[in-house]
């Protein structure tokens, strides 16, 4: 087990660099919970951020398992999965470019079909970070950076270590998505003005899918 002197740097810079991307370089996931959150609303928002950061448990479990370095060092497999998260990208893009700016439900309505769309919007998240392979190298260096081998098990290192990862994403993504929901819900009463950020959202999709899936 990862002891406490591990576990708080580790933390410290999981924060810290997590923040960093949040804000001096924005990636396509921190892009995705933005546009969800303004174009769907706080509940949608959120659930795409939990969604985001729920998908670091797959690249902790093949960082364990040694999967991420195999894929790393086969180009085919590593330019598949390129080619694959581009796609669900631009596939998310194109699905909002034809919406007609519906921003979801108000929180306080209580509709199950809001609790539907949260759902949906749960797995999507955590499927468009499952396979974005920028994230699959992330974890293969940033992980074993913390383990310490002396204190045995180093697969359970790293899932432990993961899961710490994981849980500090969704709360900096789940407050991501809950404050650009500001502006979905003030769009709510402004129809027009959704079906505009809707096409702002799925040109940033696309946008994403491709520079993914064109990337070196």
């Amino acid at each position: 087990m990862p002891t406490l002197a591990q576990v708080l740097p580790f933390l410290l810079t999981a924060i810290l660099l997590t923040a960093i991307l949040l804000t001096a370089t924005p990636g396509p996931d921190n892009l995705m919970v933005l546009s969800v959150g303004a174009s769907r609303g706080r509940r949608l928002g959120m659930a795409f951020g939990l969604g985001c950061a729920t998908g670091c448990l797959s690249h902790t479990v093949l960082a364990a398992l040694g999967v991420s370095a195999v894929l790393a060092a086969s180009p085919v497999a590593f330019t598949a999965l390129r080619w694959l998260g581009g796609a669900y990208l631009v596939w998310l893009g194109i699905n909002a470019l034809r919406s007609r700016g519906g921003l979801g439900l108000p929180a306080e309505s209580g509709a199950p079909a809001a609790a539907d769309s949260a759902a949906r919007q749960f797995f999507k998240g955590m499927l468009a970070n499952a396979i974005n392979p920028k994230v699959v190298l992330f974890f293969l260096s940033f992980l074993p950076q913390f383990v310490v081998p002396a204190n045995g098990n180093v697969p359970l290192q790293m899932a432990m270590l993961g899961v710490v990862f994981t849980l500090q994403a969704a709360v900096l993504f789940g407050a991501l998505g809950w404050f650009a929901g500001g502006i979905g819900q003030w769009l709510q009463r402004r129809p027009r003005a959704g079906l505009w950020l809707d096409r702002v959202s799925g040109v940033v999709f696309v946008g994403l899918g491709l520079r993914m899936a064109l990337s070196r």
